[in-house]
């Protein structure tokens, strides 16, 4: 699969909406519950806006549960690397709010690779052109 110069762009606006989002829902909910709660709960709700995004704007194709599903899987890939390094990065000593900068510097490539996937990918078999 070629990379296309214009769903990267298209990928990165989305994704800094959903990172803005997660971020900002993340960082008024820390003070009230457990920071990982917190997380999830910003993760959960940007991922919404994310799917319907990216499959409307970013990859310009048509949700499916298929699709849906595939993404799913992708995020929670992605979701268990994002706890994973909120939690090494905080006990590390990044305080609350900074913790998800460097989460987010590392997760967000790994997550455009997995996402494209699902939608770029052509599920079913393959035609094999025969030879004379």
């Amino acid at each position: 699969m070629r990379l296309d110069r214009g769903e990267i762009v298209r990928f990165c606006i989305v994704g800094a909406f959903a990172t803005l989002l997660h971020y900002f829902i993340y960082w008024i909910l820390k003070s009230y519950v457990n920071v990982n709660l917190a997380y999830t709960i910003g993760y959960v709700v940007s991922l919404v806006c994310n799917f319907f995004l990216t499959s409307v704007f970013t990859f310009r194709a048509k949700t499916s549960v298929v699709r849906g599903i595939g993404f799913l899987g992708a995020h929670a890939t992605n979701y268990l690397i994002h706890m994973a390094l909120l939690n090494i990065f905080l006990c590390l000593g990044l305080s609350k709010s900074l913790a998800p900068v460097p989460v987010f510097m590392i997760a967000i490539p790994v997550n455009f690779l997995l996402v494209r996937y699902v939608f770029k990918h052509k599920s079913g078999p393959r035609k094999r052109e025969i030879k004379k």
